[in-house]
């Protein structure tokens, strides 16, 4: 035996391919030894960007003693989270029925040649410390119990199995009033938990809940002027602002870090993931078209910016994440002296970057290092200097432009240059959304670009692959892959038409009713010809991506109103159904399932304008650089080659907007001057 792991193609992996242990991937080989030999599995959960996985692999992995140990009892498999969600979804949950305890990577799971765990955890160190176990002891106990209570790991394993499958035993109530009660309850319940100090929920560590602030944002706005709810926008813009001005955000480079270490947004855990920014990048452009301050389209571009320059390959995709660590140290990459300011920047621009960005406090990471957060506005800090606002706006900009220069020539971290379909989709919307209002075609055609590279290389034969590295598309695709991919084209779709996009977004929600619906209502992770597993988790919660279940709902009630495909809005109540018993008791854990119910009990307003591209570029810009939430919009060009619903919706001698709200559609209206829509 020997370690596998140097013919993955996943980053992860491929960090372990020099490991003493005798690593082997999840596949049917590795499987069936476990099988042959009788010894359980070591298996062991991470992902690139992980900084303890970074810290037991050195610890453990590499050494050779604990690396022998290892190999003489276990068949041991190392998985990446990213490429494999399912394996990650059961074997987390299983962890917090087993333990009482939230999971976490890495995610340390033994389990039986079948398997079924026996025991599990998360980081182990190599010497007995923070009140843990040394990962050794752990080796060698649950050998022994594996050895010597056969029989009770068995009925363990076949409760926790039972267990698992009760978690989603319910089926769509067909009858039960559907009811805005559930978003009411998750208003009330964000409002409790909301730090109306550092904006946010919760205390530390923090994290960005991006599908809670859309919530908020859309209720916000529901309510109107004549009854707004002041609260919810300014939980969402004091959220916005907190992260924004304080050490989440990167204030040379664009985009955010994965989440803060303290409540206060200051430190975070530098790692950089797609999924974050991709949705992040779509709240800050709402938040500025629902406000018009500022601030958040600036925030939003930058984002942007950073994705396309730092994470999109010369094909269109997107890679997956920037380690935290550089040089074996966190966040190295980032953090400044006054010094290297100095060295870097004219007297005048380091005299202001040190004021606005906290260098002239004390040390705020580990004691001799300054995270850059925005302590002072540039105008307020220029002020001290006796320079004048512009003044200081333009010095300030000059300032960042050399920082980030000069820190581009550092030692970078670890790039994951594995490409998602989930993570693309997400940031594939996000981009669409910050094209419309910002006024920028070109975060579109950023967009379009990763449309193209996933339908030439993983979308093949009518199925979609889950990830692309090397040249090579694997692993069948997840509820997630499709049901992201095909919100990304829908919102692609109302920057700028292209028949295929519709074509390609109808064509990945067939998939999902054909090899992914449960008959109960819902969708399944995987499809009905996947693996088979322990377990198929059917997601309704929000994570730190949106719930799968809750974004095919809302795709299937957007394509099912633009389409008038009655199957589709069908399929999306019973959806919504399936996790009414959820929403009834944890609505603020399923936002975007909320808002799938919101859609249903108010169908969304859609407006398809037909014409010639000249024609409807000032109203695509009209519609586009507005806040409508519950608003879908389609400028479709007179050329465009439509079927169905959509092929009576044509064009006239001028251009024309047909409008419809839920079942109810007006007389078509044509978009001459003063037209209101």
């Amino acid at each position: 035996m020997r370690n596998r792991l140097g013919e993955e193609t996943s980053p992860y992996l491929k960090q372990h391919a020099t490991n003493p242990v005798h690593w082997q991937a999840w596949n049917d080989e590795a499987l069936e030894q476990a099988r042959k030999s009788g010894k359980p599995i070591l298996l062991s959960v991470g992902y690139s960007a992980c900084h303890w996985c970074h810290v037991m692999a050195h610890e453990s992995f590499e050494d050779e003693a604990t690396a022998k140990l290892m190999n003489d009892l276990y068949v041991n498999i190392k998985v990446d989270r990213e490429e494999r969600p399912d394996l990650d979804k059961i074997y987390q949950t299983s962890h917090q029925l087993m333990s009482g305890q939230a999971g976490g990577w890495p995610l340390t799971v033994f389990l039986t040649p079948d398997q079924v765990p026996i025991f599990t955890g998360t980081y182990f160190p190599k010497e007995r410390r923070y009140g843990m176990p040394a990962f050794r002891e752990v080796l060698v106990a649950i050998d022994e119990y594996y050895r010597g209570k056969a029989d009770e790991i068995r009925q363990r394993g076949a409760s926790l199995v039972e267990a698992l499958g009760n978690m989603q035993t319910a089926s769509a109530d067909d009858f039960a009033a559907l009811s805005r009660t559930p978003l009411s309850t998750a208003r009330e319940r964000l409002s409790a938990s909301y730090d109306a100090e550092d904006g946010g929920f919760g205390g530390g560590p923090k994290f960005p809940h991006p599908t809670s602030l859309e919530l908020l944002l859309a209720h916000w706005h529901a309510h109107g002027a004549g009854d707004a709810d002041a609260k919810a926008l300014t939980m969402v813009t004091h959220t916005l602002d907190c992260m924004a001005q304080r050490g989440l955000y990167d204030h040379l480079g664009g985009g955010f870090f994965r989440y803060s270490v303290d409540r206060h947004w200051s430190i975070p855990h530098f790692e950089k993931m797609l999924y974050d920014n991709a949705q992040l990048l779509g709240v800050y452009a709402d938040a500025y078209a629902a406000t018009g301050t500022r601030s958040y389209a600036d925030v939003a571009s930058a984002t942007a910016d950073w994705v396309i320059r730092d994470m999109q390959d010369q094909r269109g995709g997107f890679y997956s994440t920037l380690d935290a660590d550089s040089e074996h140290e966190e966040g190295k990459f980032y953090v400044w002296t006054p010094g290297e300011l100095d060295a870097v920047l004219a007297p005048d621009e380091s005299a202001l970057a040190k004021r606005v960005y906290g260098l002239t406090r004390p040390a705020n990471f580990e004691g001799r290092h300054w995270h850059l957060f925005r302590a002072q506005t540039p105008q307020a800090a220029g002020a001290e200097l006796g320079l004048d606002a512009a003044r200081s706006v333009e010095l300030l900009e000059t300032a960042r432009a050399k920082l980030l220069a000069a820190r581009e020539r550092r030692v970078w971290p670890g790039r994951d240059e594995k490409l998602l379909v989930s993570w693309n989709g997400l940031v594939i919307a996000g981009l669409a959304r910050a094209a419309r209002v910002l006024e920028r075609p070109d975060l579109a055609e950023s967009a379009t670009r990763a449309v193209d590279f996933i339908r030439a290389e993983l979308w093949k034969d009518g199925r979609l692959k889950a990830t692309y590295k090397d040249g090579r598309a694997r692993f069948a695709a997840y509820l997630d892959d499709y049901a992201f991919l095909a919100h990304g084209l829908l919102e692609l779709l109302q920057c700028r038409w292209r028949d295929g996009d519709l074509a390609l977004a109808r064509a990945l929600v067939d998939v999902l009713l054909e090899h992914f619906e449960d008959s109960r209502g819902g969708f399944f992770f995987t499809a009905d010809d996947h693996e088979r597993l322990i377990h198929k988790p059917k997601p309704f919660i929000d994570e730190a991506v949106p719930a799968g279940n809750g974004v095919a709902a809302r795709v299937l009630l957007a394509l099912g109103h633009l389409l008038g495909e009655q199957r589709y809005l069908e399929a999306a109540e019973r959806t919504v159904r399936a996790g009414l018993h959820m929403l009834e008791r944890y609505p603020d854990a399923h936002a975007t399932l909320l808002r799938a119910l919101e859609e249903l009990i108010t169908p969304p307003k859609l407006v398809v304008l037909r014409g010639t591209p000249e024609e409807l570029e000032p109203w695509r810009h009209e519609l586009g650089s507005s806040y409508e939430p519950h608003r879908l919009a389609f400028a479709i060009p007179h050329d465009a080659k439509l079927t169905g619903l959509l092929a009576q919706r044509a064009p006239r001698e001028r251009a024309v907007a047909y409008v419809c709200e839920g079942m109810a559609c007006r007389a078509p209206v044509e978009l001459a001057d003063g037209a209101a829509l």
